[in-house]
């Protein structure tokens, strides 16, 4: 019978998290082989934008390199985790029966925002993985309701992760000091925000704009709603368990979650 595995939430940062050496990196390493390995992988990516839920359903989806600027081997790296087709249909009836108009797409590959971090975990692309979309024109209770519709596949070995960002305000880092101390600003919204899913308080966590620096850690929200959907797909009650911790640049929370 297969393990049922926590949801997780975490912080991708920079696509150079694929290739540098960071306390991150080195967290997501270990992260890997701290768990059984999944049946497969449904990520949701803050850079898969869609209005209405989209997952891909490509058999060998392509890597997409969905950035500009960085050193030329991060063009390079091909992540070939396969797909699963199958997966896919089914997470979009389950969707579907949840009242979404949910869609897959078997064109669309896998973003930054979920090889980077799978790259570290599962080195050997040997998991299959389903990318699922985020929308920033809804709000975070519809992500934790697709989180929650999702949570039965955890029982299967499936792993439900969000990858986004805990702070991102990218035009507020510091970007000469890598060592950076932590902004009273960025500190004040994630220690809020921290607080209420470890101590299981799902509704407050859900009004996020009402903590403290909200949107000056989140102008737009497309790095936190991966959140939503991972504490949704931690179940009934979910609190979350603080796996990492981490400041990078000033204001660029690195933290990750578990969520069951």
């Amino acid at each position: 019978m297969p393990t049922i595995l926590p949801a997780l939430f975490v912080s991708h940062g920079s696509p150079m998290l694929a290739v540098e050496d960071s306390a991150t990196a080195r967290f997501l390493d270990q992260l890997g082989t701290q768990l059984p390995l999944p049946v497969a992988i449904v990520i949701a990516s803050a850079h898969f934008t869609a209005a209405t839920p989209t997952v891909t359903s490509a058999p060998a989806p392509a890597t997409i390199h969905d950035f500009g600027g960085f050193p030329a081997p991060l063009y390079d790296i091909e992540y070939r985790a396969p797909g699963a087709p199958e997966l896919a249909k089914r997470i979009v009836r389950m969707l579907t029966a949840a009242g979404f108009d949910a869609r897959q797409d078997d064109r669309i590959g896998i973003d930054h925002g979920a090889w980077v971090p799978l790259r570290r975990m599962f080195p050997h692309a040997d998991v299959p993985v389903v990318a699922l979309s985020v929308n920033p024109q809804s709000d975070a209770e519809w992500h934790y309701r697709i989180g929650r519709t999702l949570a039965p596949l955890r029982k299967e070995g499936v792993l439900v992760i969000g990858s986004g960002g805990f702070s991102h305000n990218l035009r507020a880092l510091d970007w000469g000091r890598t060592d950076a101390p932590a902004f009273s600003w960025m500190a004040a919204f994630t220690d809020a925000l921290r607080d209420r899913l470890i101590a299981g308080d799902i509704a407050g966590a859900l009004n996020w704009l009402a903590l403290p620096e909200a949107l000056r850690n989140h102008p737009t929200p497309e790095h936190l709603y991966p959140l939503y959907v991972a504490l949704g797909a931690g179940g009934d009650g979910a609190r979350g368990r603080l796996l990492h911790r981490d400041v990078e640049l000033g204001g660029l929370a690195m933290d990750a979650f578990a969520f069951e």
